[in-house]
C-alpha cells in the first residue's frame, strides 16, 4: 500500500477543502514559519487514528477543529481523508476489495470522532489495524516529528527493536498476538469465575442444609419464648394494677393540699388590694416635690453657665482689645514704608526718561546701514549662484559625454560577446538535433514494446486473481470450520475439566460407594431417592464390620427373598453395583408415577418402589414426591454419567478438529501458492507497467529535447544576428560620445571664479549680521527701557492705592477699638451679679 491523496477540510488552519498529491518520488512541502506544514503530519497521524490530545498539541481532540478567527467564523467539524493505492491488494481481508483505499476521519463538536473506509463506516480499532498491518501508523516512527532523532539516539533497546520489527513488516502481527492474548485472558477470566461459582453454590447447599437444622431449632425456641413471654405480661399487669391503686390515694391527698393552699392565697390578695388603696395620695405628692426640685436644679444649672459665658466674654474683649491695638501698629509701619517706596519709584521713572531721549535717531541710523549691507551681500549672492549654476552644467555635460562614452563601450563589448556565445551554442545545438532524432525513433519503437507486454502482464494479473480469491474463500470457509470445531472440543474439554474437579473435590476420604456405580442415563434420580444418603457410605469387608466400622458389608443372597409386585421393574438390571448393594438393589422397582401408589400396598417389609422422576413408595407406608432440587447422590450420579459421556464426545471433536485442521492446512497451502502466483503476477504488471510509463517518459522526453533543441537553434540564430546588429550599432555612438566629450571647455577655470565669488560673499554676510545686530540691539534697549517705564507706572498707581487704602484701615481699627472698650466696660459687672444670684438659689434649694 502507499499513500497517494491527503484531503483537509476544516483541520486546524486548514479551513478551506485542500487536496495535496503524493506522487512517486520526494514530495516536499516548503513554507515559512506558521503556515501549516506540521499540521500536514498531524492530520496523518490523526487520520490513522491518534486518540492523544497533546499529540496533536491541543487540550482535546475538538481542539483540531477550526476555531474561527475575526473575519472568518469557526467551523463545526473536521474531517481528514486519506487515499491509498491498494493495487498489490496487501490490505487485509475487509479492506482487501477495491484497488484504491479512502480513509476518513470526521469529528463533530459536542459529537465524536467517526471513520469510514470507501464510505463505510469502521471502527477505530480496525483502522489503526490496517495501518500497523502496513508497518505504519499514528504511533509510526517512520513519521519524524520535532526532537524525534534525539529521542531514536537515545532510545532503550525495547524501542529500537519496535523499530525494526516494522521496518520487518510485522508489527500488524504483533498488535493481533496481543488481541488474542487478550481474549485468553478474558476466557481464562471466564472459566475461573465459572469454578468460583460452583465453588459457591457448593458451599450454599452446606449452608443450607445447616440453616435447616437452624429454622427447626429456631421454631422450638420460639414457642417456648411466646409462653414466657405470656407470663411476664401477666406479671407486669399486675404491677401495673397496683401502682395504679397507688396513685390514686397518692391523688386524693394532693387535692386536699391545694384546697387548702387556695385559701391562704385569696387572704393575702385581699390585703394587698387595701394596701394598694393607701398608696396613690403618697406618691402624688412625692412626684411634685420631685418636680419643684428639679426645675430649681436646672436653674441653677443655667445661672452657673451663664457666669461661665460671661467671663469667657470677658477674656475674648481682652484678647480682642490687644490684637486691635497690634493692627493699628502694623498699619502705621506699611504707611511708612509705602511712602518711601513711592518716592524711589518716582526717582527711577524720571532717569528712564532722560535716557530715552534721541533712541529714535539713533536706531533709524542703525537700520539705514544693515539695508545697504543687505543690498550688497545680495548681489554677492546672485553673482555667486550664477557661477555656480554654469560650473554645475559645464560638469553635468562632461558627466553625461563620459557616461555615454562608457555605456557605449559596454553595450559593444557585451553584444560582441553574446555574439560570439550565440555562434558557439548553436553549433552545439545543431548537434543535438541530430542526436535526438536518433532517440526519437528508439524511443517510439521502445513504447510498442511496452504497450505489447503491458497488456500480456494485465491478463496474467487477472486469471491470478481470479484464482487467489477462490483459494481465499476456501481458505476462510475452512478456518471457520476449524474454528467451530476447536471451539466445540475446547468447550467439552473445559466442561470436562470443571466437572472432573468438582466430582474430585465431593468424592470422600472413605470411597463412597455410589463412585463404584453404574447406573443408566435418566435413572440418577430413581437411584439416588431409592437409597438417598446411604449412598455416601464406604463398602467394608467383612473383619471391618466386625471392628465396629460403618460401611455397606457383602453379603449372601437371601435364600428367601420376596418378589416384587407385578408391574415394577427391579431397578439392579439398570444398575452396576458392586456385591454389597445385590440385597437393597434387589427389593426396589422400577415403576411408573401412576402406577405407584396402586402397587404400593403389594410391598413387602424391605421392598420400596422408584419412579424415574425420583418419587419413592416405601413399604411401611411412607411416601416421598420428586421434588425441584435433586437430592445429592442423583447430583452426584449424573456427574459421573455426564463425564463419561464428555469423554466420548472429546475424543470424537478431537477427530473432527484434526480432520478441519488437514482441511485448513490444505487450503492454506492452496491460497499461499496462489498468493505467491497472484504476487508474482502483479510484479510482472508492476514491472511492465514500470517499462511501459518508462518507455513513455523516454519518447515524451526524447520529444521534448527534440522540439527544445531545434527552437532553441532557431533562437540562437536570431539572437546571433541581433547582437550583431547591435554591436555595430554601439560601435558607432562611440564614436560619437568620444567626440562630443573632446569638444566641451575646461571645468577647473569655472571652479576658481566659484571660490572666489564665494569669499566675497561670506564677507559680505558677515557685514551684514554685524549691523543687523547693532541695530537689534539698540531696538531690544529702546523696548526695555519703555517696558520698565511703563512698569514703574503700574507700581506707582498701586503703592498709591494701597497707601490710601492703609489710612482708611487706620480709621476703621480706631472706631473698632472704642467699640470693644465700651463692650469690656459693659460685661465686667455681669458675672459677680450672676454669681450672687446662684448662690441664692443654693440657698433656696437646701432649703
Amino acid at each position: 500500500m502507499r499513500f497517494s491523496r491527503l484531503r483537509l477540510s476544516g483541520f486546524k488552519s486548514f479551513v478551506d477543502p485542500t487536496e495535496l498529491v503524493i506522487d512517486d518520488g520526494l514530495t516536499g512541502v516548503v513554507g515559512p514559519n506558521g503556515c501549516g506544514k506540521s499540521n500536514l503530519l498531524e492530520a496523518l497521524r490523526w487520520v490513522m487514528g491518534e486518540t492523544r490530545p497533546k499529540a496533536m498539541r491541543g487540550g482535546g481532540m475538538e481542539d483540531v477543529i477550526f476555531a474561527g478567527t475575526a473575519r472568518r467564523p469557526a467551523k463545526g467539524f473536521a474531517e481528514v481523508a486519506l487515499t491509498l493505492d491498494n493495487s498489490d491488494r496487501l490490505a487485509p481481508a475487509g479492506f482487501n476489495d477495491d484497488d484504491t483505499l479512502e480513509i476518513t476521519r470526521r469529528i463533530t463538536r459536542d459529537v465524536g470522532s467517526a471513520y469510514k473506509a470507501n464510505g463505510k463506516d469502521v471502527r477505530a480499532r480496525d483502522v489503526q489495524m490496517l495501518f500497523a498491518d502496513a508497518s505504519t501508523g499514528a504511533h509510526s516512527p517512520a513519521l519524524v516529528r520535532q526532537g524525534q532523532i534525539a529521542e531514536l539516539i537515545n532510545a532503550k533497546p525495547a524501542a529500537r527493536r519496535r523499530i525494526l520489527e516494522e521496518a520487518a513488516g510485522i508489527s500488524g502481527l504483533y498488535q493481533r498476538r496481543h488481541e488474542a492474548e487478550l481474549k485468553l485472558k478474558g476466557t481464562e477470566s471466564n472459566l475461573a469465575r465459572v469454578e468460583d461459582v460452583i465453588d459457591q453454590l457448593a458451599q450454599q447447599l452446606g449452608q443450607l442444609a445447616r440453616q435447616a437444622k437452624q429454622a427447626a431449632r429456631y421454631r422450638e425456641i420460639a414457642e417456648a419464648l411466646r409462653a414466657a413471654e405470656g407470663s411476664l405480661l401477666y406479671v407486669r399487669w399486675q404491677e401495673a394494677d397496683a401502682a395504679r391503686a397507688a396513685a390514686e390515694a397518692a391523688l386524693r391527698e394532693a387535692r386536699g393540699a391545694t384546697a387548702a393552699a387556695e385559701r391562704g392565697a385569696r387572704e393575702a390578695a385581699g390585703a394587698r388590694e387595701a394596701a394598694d388603696a393607701a398608696l396613690p395620695p403618697l406618691r402624688e405628692e412625692e412626684a411634685i416635690a420631685a418636680a419643684v426640685l428639679q426645675r430649681q436644679e436646672v436653674e441653677r444649672a443655667t445661672l452657673a453657665q451663664e457666669e461661665d459665658r460671661a467671663r469667657e466674654t470677658i477674656r475674648e474683649l481682652d484678647a480682642r482689645l490687644a490684637q486691635l491695638g497690634r493692627d493699628r501698629d502694623r498699619e502705621a509701619q506699611l504707611t511708612g514704608d509705602a511712602g518711601e517706596t513711592i518716592r524711589a519709584l518716582e526717582a527711577e521713572a524720571g532717569e528712564l526718561a532722560a535716557a530715552g531721549e534721541g533712541h529714535e535717531a539713533r536706531v533709524a541710523e542703525a537700520a539705514a546701514a544693515a539695508e545697504a549691507a543687505a543690498a550688497t551681500l545680495a548681489t554677492r549672492e546672485e553673482e555667486l549662484d550664477a557661477a555656480n549654476e554654469a560650473a554645475a552644467r559645464l560638469a553635468a555635460r562632461h558627466q553625461a559625454a563620459e557616461r555615454q562614452v562608457e555605456d557605449a563601450r559596454k553595450t559593444l563589448e557585451r553584444n560582441e560577446a553574446e555574439a560570439a556565445r550565440a555562434r558557439r551554442e548553436a553549433e552545439d545545438y545543431a548537434a543535438r538535433l541530430s542526436r535526438a532524432d536518433a532517440d526519437l525513433a528508439a524511443a517510439r519503437e521502445a513504447a510498442t514494446a511496452a504497450e505489447a507486454a503491458a497488456a500480456r502482464a494485465e491478463a496474467a494479473l487477472q486469471e491470478a486473481d481470479a484464482a487467489r480469491g477462490a483459494a481465499q474463500a476456501e481458505e476462510a470457509e475452512a478456518r471457520a470450520d476449524r474454528s467451530a470445531a476447536e471451539g466445540e472440543a475446547s468447550a467439552l474439554e473445559a466442561e470436562h475439566a470443571a466437572l472432573a474437579r468438582v466430582v474430585e473435590r465431593d468424592t470422600a476420604e472413605g470411597a463412597a460407594i455410589m463412585d463404584r456405580l453404574q447406573v443408566e442415563a435418566g435413572l440418577e434420580a430413581a437411584l439416588g431417592a431409592a437409597l438417598a444418603e446411604d449412598l455416601r457410605a464406604p463398602e467394608i469387608g467383612a473383619d471391618e464390620g466386625e471392628r465396629g466400622a460403618t460401611g455397606w458389608r457383602a453379603l449372601p443372597p437371601c435364600e428367601a427373598a420376596p418378589p416384587l409386585p407385578e408391574g415394577a421393574a427391579p431397578l439392579a438390571a439398570h444398575v452396576g453395583a458392586p456385591e454389597a448393594l445385590a440385597r437393597r438393589l434387589g427389593q426396589i422397582g422400577l415403576v411408573d408415577p401412576a402406577e405407584g401408589a396402586a402397587l404400593q400396598p403389594a410391598l413387602r417389609p424391605g421392598q420400596r418402589l422408584v419412579s424415574r422422576a425420583g418419587d419413592l413408595w416405601r413399604w411401611d407406608g411412607y411416601v416421598a414426591r420428586a421434588g425441584e432440587a435433586e437430592s445429592a447422590a442423583a447430583l452426584r450420579l449424573k456427574q459421573l454419567n455426564r463425564l463419561e459421556a464428555l469423554a466420548a464426545e472429546i475424543t470424537r471433536a478431537r477427530s473432527r478438529v484434526e480432520a478441519a485442521q488437514a482441511t485448513h492446512d490444505a487450503c492454506a497451502a492452496r491460497l499461499e501458492a496462489a498468493t505467491e502466483a497472484d504476487a508474482a503476477a502483479r510484479t510482472a504488471r508492476r514491472r511492465a507497467d514500470a517499462e511501459q510509463a518508462e518507455a513513455a517518459r523516454a519518447l515524451s522526453k526524447a520529444e521534448a529535447e527534440r522540439n527544445l533543441a531545434e527552437g532553441r537553434l532557431e533562437s540562437l540564430r536570431l539572437a546571433q544576428t541581433r547582437h550583431e546588429e547591435e554591436a555595430e550599432a554601439a560601435r558607432a555612438r562611440l564614436t560619437e560620445a568620444e567626440a562630443a566629450r573632446d569638444a566641451l571647455d575646461d571645468p577647473a577655470e569655472g571652479r576658481a571664479q566659484v571660490e572666489a565669488l564665494r569669499e566675497a560673499v561670506e564677507a559680505a554676510r558677515a557685514d551684514t549680521t554685524a549691523r543687523r545686530s547693532a541695530k537689534d540691539a539698540l531696538e531690544r534697549e529702546g523696548a526695555a527701557r519703555e517696558a520698565r517705564a511703563n512698569t514703574l507706572a503700574r507700581e506707582l498707581d498701586g503703592w498709591r492705592r494701597r497707601l490710601a487704602t492703609a489710612d482708611q484701615r487706620a480709621a476703621d481699627l480706631a472706631e473698632r477699638i472704642a467699640a470693644a472698650e465700651a463692650e469690656r466696660a459693659e460685661a465686667a459687672g455681669r458675672p459677680d451679679a450672676l454669681a450672687a444670684q446662684r448662690e441664692a438659689l443654693a440657698e433656696a434649694i437646701e432649703t
